[in-house]
């Protein structure tokens, strides 16, 4: 079903909006739909990418926050919007690959047949870490084993049922078969204090939040969930190490409705992927956190399509339901 829906976004992101010409930019202000709140890693990354199209395309690239059910209104919103390239819009791995499985009686849209995927700009790296006072572990490991002769006694805090974070600590146990207490909060914000306090045991969550705590020696890192050592954390080791395979990252990229002109959805990749090639821009990316990325169309639609196949069996065999 989803390879026939990759094949199916790709095939129709051809010209089909008679108001645009081929490879045209509007003749209109660009809306940058953002769906997360000002001042967010993602809301910052929209704003220097709309910056640097505004310069590019010669008209205003307007960045519109649009909260409320998790990306569900901004994203259907695109969906509906004009395919002349007036539209595009910011998302991340939850809202384009978790959320259409979870919330599937609230999303009103079907990623791959309802968006044209533009580029992939960044990678923001889960790191997974103990309250040092709680857990004795300092290797990945060691927490497994602790983990196996514990069953169910560690409780690991996440943003919130079926967030990165939390799926990220469901694969955990399904990959080494330990077994945790899942601790949901709303957002990272809330669940970082009782992590500090001893509230709870362990979490994944992203590198930018967790650095300062672990640089102070308030947590203790094991391992990044990425598949490979991070520039923000270099003598920190993936968990990969020891649960090979093992992954769980949030990513975020840009889209425009389906229909776009294909010659169109490449002349706005080929600018983005130009701006996150440039030295500048890397160093805004990794002074946040992120890991800064430049794909083609086609590479994106397989990163959500891999991906949906992917968080869809973690969500499926943990029995994930949303709030």
């Amino acid at each position: 079903m989803l390879k026939s829906l990759l094949v199916a976004a790709l095939a129709l992101a051809t010209p089909a909006a008679a108001q645009a010409a081929d490879g045209d930019w509007p003749q209109k202000p660009i809306t940058l739909l953002v769906p997360f709140t000002a001042g967010g890693t993602a809301d910052i990354f929209a704003r220097l990418i709309g910056n640097q199209l505004n310069a590019a395309i010669g008209q205003p690239v307007v960045a519109e926050n649009v909260g409320g059910g998790g990306g569900i209104l901004a994203l259907g919103r695109l969906a509906r919007s004009e395919a002349d390239g007036s539209t595009i819009a910011i998302a991340s791995t939850s809202n384009l690959s978790i959320h259409p499985t979870l919330l599937a009686d609230r999303v009103t849209y079907q990623t791959l047949r309802d968006f044209a995927p533009i580029t992939q700009v960044s990678v923001v790296p889960n790191l997974l870490v103990v309250n040092p006072a709680r857990i004795k572990a300092r290797t990945v490991q060691e927490l497994i084993d602790y983990l196996k002769a514990n069953p169910e006694k560690v409780s690991f805090g996440s943003a919130g049922v079926g967030t990165t974070q939390h799926l990220a600590g469901e694969l955990f146990q399904q990959m080494t078969g330990a077994k945790m207490t899942h601790v949901p909060y709303k957002g990272s914000s809330q669940m970082l204090p009782d992590l500090l306090a001893g509230q709870i045991d362990i979490a994944f969550d992203n590198a930018p939040l967790l650095l300062p705590q672990i640089k102070e020696g308030k947590l203790v890192a094991l391992g990044t969930a990425t598949k490979e050592r991070i520039p923000a954390a270099p003598d920190l080791p993936p968990v990969a190490d020891t649960v090979p395979g093992f992954e769980a990252v949030a990513w975020h990229g840009f889209l425009a409705p389906i229909k776009t002109p294909k010659p169109l959805i490449d002349k706005y990749a080929a600018e983005i992927n130009a701006f996150m090639q440039r030295p500048d821009t890397q160093k805004k990316f990794t002074d946040a956190g992120a890991i800064p990325m430049h794909t083609s169309p086609e590479a994106f639609a397989k990163l959500i399509a891999d991906e949906a196949t992917r968080w869809t069996a973690v969500i499926k065999a943990a029995g994930v339901k949303p709030e």
